[in-house]
C-alpha cells in the first residue's frame, strides 16, 4: 500500500503541464520517496494548480480543515507544493510541477544520493521535443549586447522585466550548487536565481533566498555578464524568475546543448552574426559560449548559426565588434505567453495533458468544492 500511494503521486505529478514522466528504471519513485512521507504523498494529490483554501482540499481529502491547514503549511515549508500568505486573508494552496518548482525548492537540502538520483531521471525528464514546443524558460540577451538601433521588446530586456516587478529575492543555483557538492562543475558565481513578487514571498518565508532591493538585482545582472552566464527567464511576458545559467551545470542549457542544433529548440527571439574579416582572433567569444557556436579557423571566427541561442555573450566582449546580435525573420520569433498560467496551459497542450476542457473542468470542481465545504462549514 505504501508503494501505491508514490505511484498515485508520480502520475498527480505527470499529469501537470511540467510532467514527472515515467522512467525504465523507477528512479522517479526513489526521488518521491526521498521527498514525500506517506502521508505526504497521499494528501499532495488532492492539489491542484488552481490556488484553494485548506478547507477546500479538505473536504477533497475527506479530513478536517484545520488538520489539513497543519499539514498543508508544513509541506510548502518543506517544498512539496506552493502556497499564498496575503495579509488578512486565508493562505491558499496549490500543487507545485516537479521542475520547475519542488526540485528547485530544494536547494538548500541536496545530498549525493538525491542528486544522483535527479541525474539518472534527467535523461527521461527532459524531453527535446516538449520543450521545442512549450519551453518552460526562454533566453534573452544581456544588456551590454542590445544596439541602439536595435528593435527589441519590454519583456526580451531584463533590466525592463526586473524593473517592472515589486519584489526580489536570490538564491543559490540549484544546478552549480549540485555539481560542487559532486565536485564537479565550474567556480562562477553561486548566488544567482533571481525570484520576484509571489514567487520570492515563498522563498522569503522558507528561506531558500536572500531579500534584495532592485539595486542589487540589477547588480545580479551585470555580474551574471561579466562571468559569462546565460539569462533565461520563465517562458512568460510577466516573469516569476530569471535564471543565470551556465552551459556546463545548468540541466536545461546541458540538455539544449546535446541537441545537433541547439537554435531549433531554444525560446529566443536573436541570433548572432559573425564577421570573421574584422576579427582580431583573441578568442574570448570561444571561452564565452555556452553553446559551442563559436570556433576559431585559420585566427577567425567562425560561427555555427544553428547552435546558437541568442544570448549576446560573445558580443559584450568582442573588442573589433565582430559579432553582433540580430533579430531572426518574422517565422522564427517565437510566441511568449503573456502569464505563467498561460505558459503552464501551452506546455500542457503539448504534453497532451492539458486543454481548455480540463481547465474549464478542473476550474468548476474547484468551485464547486468551496462552495461544499462554507456549506459543512469546514
Amino acid at each position: 500500500m505504501t508503494g501505491e500511494v508514490y505511484h498515485r503521486l508520480a502520475r498527480h505529478l505527470d499529469a501537470l503541464p511540467g510532467g514527472f514522466p515515467p522512467s525504465e528504471t523507477g528512479v522517479e519513485l526513489r526521488i518521491l520517496k526521498r521527498l514525500f512521507t506517506p502521508d505526504e504523498a497521499e494528501l499532495a494529490v488532492f492539489l491542484t494548480l488552481i490556488p484553494e483554501e485548506a478547507r477546500v482540499i479538505a473536504r477533497r481529502a475527506g479530513i478536517e480543515g484545520d488538520e489539513a491547514a497543519r499539514r498543508l503549511d508544513a509541506m510548502a515549508s518543506k517544498g512539496l507544493i506552493f502556497n499564498i500568505q496575503g495579509q488578512g486573508r486565508p493562505t491558499l494552496y496549490m500543487a507545485s510541477q516537479y521542475v520547475i518548482g519542488i526540485w528547485e525548492y530544494h536547494v538548500n537540502d541536496l545530498d549525493p544520493e538525491l542528486i544522483g538520483d535527479m541525474n539518472a531521471y534527467i535523461p527521461t525528464l527532459m524531453n527535446h521535443e516538449v520543450w521545442k514546443k512549450a519551453p518552460q524558460l526562454r533566453t534573452i540577451p544581456v544588456e551590454r549586447s542590445i544596439q541602439a538601433p536595435m528593435t527589441i521588446l519590454a519583456y526580451e530586456n531584463a533590466e525592463e522585466l526586473v524593473r517592472s516587478r515589486k519584489r526580489f529575492v536570490v538564491a543559490p543555483c540549484i544546478c552549480r550548487k549540485e555539481h560542487r557538492i559532486m565536485g564537479e562543475g565550474c567556480d562562477r558565481p553561486l548566488e544567482t536565481c533571481l525570484v520576484f513578487d509571489l514567487g520570492a514571498d515563498y522563498y522569503r518565508r522558507n528561506g531558500l533566498g536572500r531579500e534584495i532591493d532592485l539595486e542589487e538585482t540589477l547588480a545580479i545582472l551585470k555580474q551574471a555578464d561579466k562571468a559569462g552566464l546565460v539569462l533565461q527567464p520563465s517562458n512568460a511576458q510577466r516573469v516569476i524568475n530569471i535564471c543565470c545559467c551556465c552551459g556546463c551545470c545548468c540541466q536545461v542549457l546541458k540538455t539544449i546543448k546535446m541537441h545537433p542544433r541547439p537554435a531549433s529548440v531554444v525560446s529566443s527571439p536573436f541570433t548572432a552574426r559573425a564577421d570573421p574579416e574584422t576579427c582580431k582572433g583573441c578568442g574570448v567569444c570561444v571561452k564565452r559560449c555556452q553553446m559551442d557556436a563559436l570556433e576559431m579557423r585559420d585566427g577567425k571566427v567562425l560561427l555555427h548559426q544553428d547552435r546558437c541561442i541568442g544570448c549576446g555573450l560573445c558580443v559584450t566582449t568582442c573588442p573589433t565588434g565582430s559579432l553582433i546580435l540580430s533579430r531572426k525573420g518574422e517565422e522564427e520569433q517565437p510566441e511568449v505567453p503573456r502569464t505563467m498560467v498561460e505558459s503552464s496551459i501551452r506546455l500542457g497542450r503539448a504534453r497532451g495533458k492539458l486543454g481548455p476542457a480540463s481547465l474549464v473542468k478542473m476550474q468548476i470542481k474547484s468551485k464547486l468544492d468551496r462552495l461544499l465545504a462554507a456549506g459543512r462549514g469546514r
